[in-house]
């Protein structure tokens, strides 16, 4: 797709089209590159839904092909506390603000590139006092004055074979590939908040059911305390169930490490600082797993990536250079003119007889640069070839993306689905054990057995569960996040009158 060369400032395309008549642009046209053609993100068939399970967050999920991403996808998971921090962290990261200030300076870039296609008018005033001899005429004289002169200077430099036109395509090229940086900025911080919420949200959980473990094992402990204090069992067990509450405790502190850093994370992605209150929390029973997943056509993908996009203008960006380092090895024709006042006296400037003025022409024309200009066409040659591998690395990445979560919803779902059955059975063997233990049917270290396998299984079914979540906003940031849904005023319009334009350049370089 042939990009706009000009922005919306009827002058420059006014100009612009004025210069088609002189000529074309040199080197290759861009031609958009085609979407891989691929029917499926795997080898096989992609299953209609995941597998489910009885328990919060184990509903079976539905790969809808073709549905659209909402530009605020995170919605979905119908979390008010989610929705209000992602809010604040748009407006406050600064990694952010960062791509929009670059975006901004490619675009006044582009403007001040824009200026190639238009004549250059300098005005000039000057005053100067002299003494002059008739010494070199042979006459003994002098003469002492003061000489006024004013003018205006236009420059203009015929761009016939669209070295300037490349140029300015590069620059809207890399403002661009800016626009999608900026993208691909927004999509990455909303699925940075997402998952680093739900890993909150998580390690609350891993708490909760680790206090609530440590809490049962007091209560086993005093039990066992009273037991041997009246006899009925040794010393062994009760250091035993010491030990393994010990163990259990000693879980606790690294799970609220991680918690105190995973909301510093948080903090630093909304652009706060750590110490700051960011006023929510997050539970995973809060948090709904969306059911219907909308999965983008393989035939899409190249489009909605912002990565893949960004790589694309890269390498339009080295397609137009090409241009330009041709254009720079070719006549270089510039016209200019002079109009102006010479007087002895400031009132008399622009007073008949003063006047002054030139024209001219000036061709120049290449002959030996030292194999510069050359060996420069060469390189922006190579470095279209190295932007062209670069893009396929892109889109081949981008494509394992999508399978690689695509199959790790699966694998998830599978997953809990089975940690369920571990912790539900985990949990009828412990309660079996206490009370045959209670019973003396049992010994104590297949009541500690029993123990430790329920916990591990009851910390394993959170993990899968919060899994699920995680991965769910990993594949909606692999599949684009739906940036292309989001519309701003000022962007639409921009793009609208730039297409215009674009359409005309099109138009002109065919002819």
């Amino acid at each position: 797709m042939h990009r706009a060369f000009c922005s919306l400032r009827s002058p420059v395309a006014l100009a612009a089209m004025t210069l088609l008549t002189l000529g074309c642009a040199v080197g290759p046209d861009f031609e958009h590159p085609p979407s891989p053609d691929a029917k499926s993100y795997e080898e096989g068939a992609l299953p209609e839904q995941t597998s489910s399970a009885d328990t919060p967050g184990g509903d079976a999920q539905k790969f809808i092909a073709d549905k659209t991403i909402p530009a605020a996808w995170w919605n979905l998971f119908r979390s008010e506390e989610l929705n209000k921090l992602i809010d604040e962290a748009i407006k406050a990261n600064p990694d952010l603000q960062s791509a929009e200030a670059s975006l901004r300076e490619t675009q006044e870039d582009v403007y001040a590139g824009e200026g190639a296609l238009l004549p250059e008018v300098s005005g000039n005033f000057g005053a100067t006092r002299e003494r002059l001899t008739g010494a070199e005429f042979g006459e003994n004289s002098q003469s002492i004055f003061t000489l006024y002169n004013t003018s205006v200077t236009v420059s203009y430099g015929l761009d016939i074979f669209g070295g300037a036109r490349r140029e300015i395509e590069s620059l809207v090229a890399q403002k661009d590939y800016q626009h999608y940086q900026v993208e691909a900025a927004y999509i990455s911080l909303s699925a940075n908040v997402v998952t680093t919420a739900i890993r909150e949200a998580s390690l609350r959980a891993q708490m909760t059911a680790t206090q609530d473990i440590i809490d049962n094992e007091k209560k086993q402990l005093d039990l066992l305390s009273q037991q041997f204090e009246l006899g009925g069992i040794s010393k062994v067990g009760v250091l035993a169930q010491a030990a393994t509450l010990a163990q259990t405790e000693a879980t606790l502190p690294p799970l609220e490490n991680q918690l105190a850093q995973t909301r510093h994370q948080l903090s630093v992605l909304a652009g706060k600082l750590p110490n700051e209150d960011l006023g929510v929390t997050f539970d995973l029973t809060k948090l709904q797993l969306p059911i219907e997943v909308p999965l983008t056509l393989p035939s899409k993908l190249t489009e909605q990536r912002p990565d893949v996009r960004a790589a694309e203008e890269q390498l339009h960006v080295a397609s137009a250079q090409i241009g330009v380092a041709t254009a720079n090895m070719l006549p270089q024709f510039t016209i200019s003119g002079n109009l102006g006042s010479n007087a002895n006296a400031l009132n008399q400037l622009f007073s008949p007889g003063t006047g002054i003025w030139s024209i001219g022409g000036n061709l120049v024309q290449p002959i030996f640069q030292g194999g510069e200009l050359y060996h420069k066409r060469k390189a922006a040659q190579a470095d279209f070839d190295r932007a062209r591998a670069q893009y396929r690395s892109t889109v081949l990445v981008a494509f394992q993306n999508v399978a690689d979560t695509l199959h790790a919803l699966l694998s998830d779902a599978d997953t809990l689905k089975a940690d369920l059955a571990s912790e539900q059975a985990a949990q009828d063997s412990l309660t079996l054990a206490q009370d045959q233990y209670k019973e003396g049917g049992v010994s104590y270290l297949s009541l500690l057995t029993a123990e430790q396998t329920y916990q591990q299984t009851k910390i394993a079914l959170i993990k899968a569960e919060a899994s699920r979540f995680a991965d769910t906003a990993a594949l909606f940031q692999a599949l684009g996040g739906g940036w292309w849904n989001r519309m701003e005023s000022h962007d639409s319009d921009t793009t609208n009158a730039l297409d215009s334009i674009s359409t005309i350049f099109q138009n002109g370089d065919k002819e």
